[in-house]
């Protein structure tokens, strides 16, 4: 009997600014001993749309599973909430950079991706658990405040300015597509009502659910 089992699993994550989307991606890593990527992601790409084309495709060519992996896993991983201040600019080049990392990932190792529209990115995939958090502006003014040390209005102006840049980023490397959109997602949250902690247990669930065995999940308690 063919074994319906899947190499691998990814989790992809989308948020809002202030949601804890990004602290639950880490918590979630943590209780599945998978790792979680996001700014690394930007970072490789950046370096790699940095060369020549020759050598931009050499070195794309040379990133290929484990390979991959251990090179993300050396660059810096971010803390700090980022912010988005300025208006959504294309970079086609950057973009492409990063999706082919990401697919690189979604056919190669158990992982998180958040952000980078990755859900769109791997939506061909049939071994990706797409997830949506969100929360009430006044849980996420809260949780900007706290975390990047500002007042109520510069929390707004960032939380603005940062969901904005990625409603526009997604609609224009989805083609048309609105990244709020819940049919988008497998599952959304609302991080204010379930809290953190409850979200990654029902992350962990949908995760179970949707495959159905065709995974071994380990999960730390």
């Amino acid at each position: 009997m063919e074994d319906s089992r899947l190499n691998n699993y990814v989790i992809t994550i989308a948020r809002g600014f202030g949601s804890g989307g990004r602290t639950i991606a880490g918590m979630l890593g943590d209780r599945l001993g998978i790792p979680s990527y996001e700014h690394r992601i930007l970072a490789m790409a950046s370096r790699m749309t940095g060369r020549d084309e020759d050598e931009f495709e050499e070195v794309d060519e040379r990133l290929r599973g484990k390979s991959l992996a251990d090179r993300l896993r050396s660059l810096q991983k971010r803390l700090s909430p980022h912010a988005e201040l300025n208006r959504f600019t294309s970079d086609d080049r950057l973009y492409e950079a990063e999706a082919n990392i990401i697919r690189e990932l979604g056919k190669s190792e158990n992982c998180i991706i958040v952000g980078k529209a990755a859900d769109y990115v791997l939506k061909d995939q049939d071994n990706v658990l797409s997830v949506y958090i969100e929360a009430p502006r006044d849980f996420c003014r809260k949780m900007v405040m706290d975390r990047m040390n500002i007042g109520p209005e510069e929390a707004d102006r960032l939380i603005t300015s940062t969901d904005r840049y990625r409603a526009d980023y997604y609609q224009y490397y989805s083609r048309g597509n609105y990244w709020t959109n819940p049919v988008n997602y497998d599952i959304t949250l609302n991080s204010e009502r379930f809290g953190l902690e409850k979200c990654v247990d029902m992350i962990i669930n949908a995760l179970q659910i949707k495959f159905d065995g065709r995974f071994h999940v380990n999960i730390a308690r």
